[in-house]
């Protein structure tokens, strides 16, 4: 599930005409069902009056810091600053006075989706390919070339492809497989890990922390952050797995597909290309520990009060209200979060309209949680009045 506009979306006639590519790119699958925000009432949001909302008032003011400019936000996020953050009883009342909550639904009345998670996780690497680190994290290509479509059609706005020049052409980046088969991101080798299977979930993750390793001994450690994409769409290799029943659905989790890696190492490099997805990593300095990335929003990650959402649904910034479970449990998971990030997987998904990825922070906690997360949840988004 990668974090920050890690898929482009589909380009929707009219397109000018392009000679056919070189490596034909899987289509994104587009969503079929339109998404609906209804409005509702305080009383109809299950945990709402429950929730302690001063764990997520610092997530609020973080996306008030990125959104407070735009028209429809100049009002509450200004307000905001004026508020107790130690006040619970403030906060709700500033929430329940200056917002109505939306449910997200579709066109065929659709108001329950899918909620994962996503985590920050941490490898062990080098600086020089060294043993054990082997497995190179890379940096964007010189040749990766990002084309806004909003010069040649207004109403493309914000749409973006990738590929690469081929003479006079501009054809597909291309996928996975055929970047490893080639060599041809050798010299873009940003840092090196010990774990192949490790460093394709950091991709999944879209960032994480690196522990460089020195003659032995641990000298930095430092964050990994998402930079860009080859511009593939994100596939899933648990669904891999399952079409060629190598696992059952319900076993289709961060920790079976990583057995399975284990058990058939001879197969790794099939079960990696199966994604033909590639993310491209920039290293960071790590600030505050206690914060997480930052996601597509420009700001960091607050551990269970960011979510990863599609921003053809959900704007991003957004306050919004998720209603779902613990993983594997009927245990309630009902609070406040912010729409502080995107990710490839929830663009993919065929009908993304009620679909949120729940960050749940940094560390092996944190993993355990996010690997087995495949809840369904409700969602309701809060839209200023």
């Amino acid at each position: 599930m990668l974090i920050g506009a890690c898929t482009t979306t589909p380009v929707r006639p009219p397109v000018p005409p392009t000679p056919a590519p070189q490596t034909a790119p899987t289509p994104v699958p587009i969503v079929t069902a339109k998404p609906v925000l209804i409005p509702s009432s305080w009383s109809a949001v299950p945990g709402w009056s429950d929730d302690p909302l001063t764990d997520a008032w610092p997530a609020f003011l973080a996306s008030c810091d990125a959104i407070g400019r735009k028209p429809e936000w100049i009002a509450p996020c200004g307000s905001a600053r004026s508020i107790d953050g130690n006040d619970a009883l403030a906060i709700r009342n500033f929430f329940e006075s200056r917002f109505v909550p939306n449910r997200v639904t579709t066109t065929e009345g659709n108001e329950t989706g899918l909620v994962t998670g996503y985590y920050e996780p941490l490898l062990r690497g080098s600086r020089t390919p060294v043993a054990p680190y082997l497995t190179p994290l890379y940096a964007v290509p010189d040749d990766l070339l990002t084309v806004d479509l909003t010069s040649l059609f207004p109403e493309l706005k914000g749409k973006r492809v990738r590929g690469k020049i081929v003479g006079r052409t501009v054809v597909p980046y291309p996928p996975r497989g055929d970047l490893a088969a080639s060599g041809s991101l050798r010299g873009k080798e940003l840092l090196w890990v010990e774990d192949p299977i490790e460093a394709f979930f950091l991709e999944i993750q879209g960032s994480g922390r690196v522990e460089i390793s020195k003659a032995g001994r641990v000298v930095q450690t430092v964050r990994v952050a998402y930079a860009d994409q080859n511009g593939q769409p994100y596939k899933s290799v648990g669904r891999w797995l399952v079409d060629r029943n190598e696992v059952t659905l319900a076993q289709a989790s961060m920790q079976s597909i990583k057995g399975w890696a284990l058990a058939h190492p001879d197969r790794l490099t099939e079960l990696l290309a199966a994604n033909p997805s590639e993310v491209f990593f920039k290293e960071e300095a790590i600030t505050d520990p206690s914060k997480g990335p930052k996601g597509a929003l420009g700001v960091s990650l607050t551990p269970q009060r960011s979510i990863a959402v599609d921003p053809r649904v959900v704007p991003l910034g957004s306050p919004v209200f998720l209603s779902t479970t613990l993983p594997l449990s009927d245990t309630p998971l009902q609070r406040l979060v912010m729409a502080q990030d995107t990710g490839g997987a929830i663009a993919a998904a065929p009908n993304g309209a009620v679909r949120a990825d729940y960050f749940w922070g940094f560390g092996a906690d944190a993993a355990n949680l996010a690997g087995r997360m495949k809840q369904e949840g409700r969602m309701w988004v809060l839209v200023p009045r």
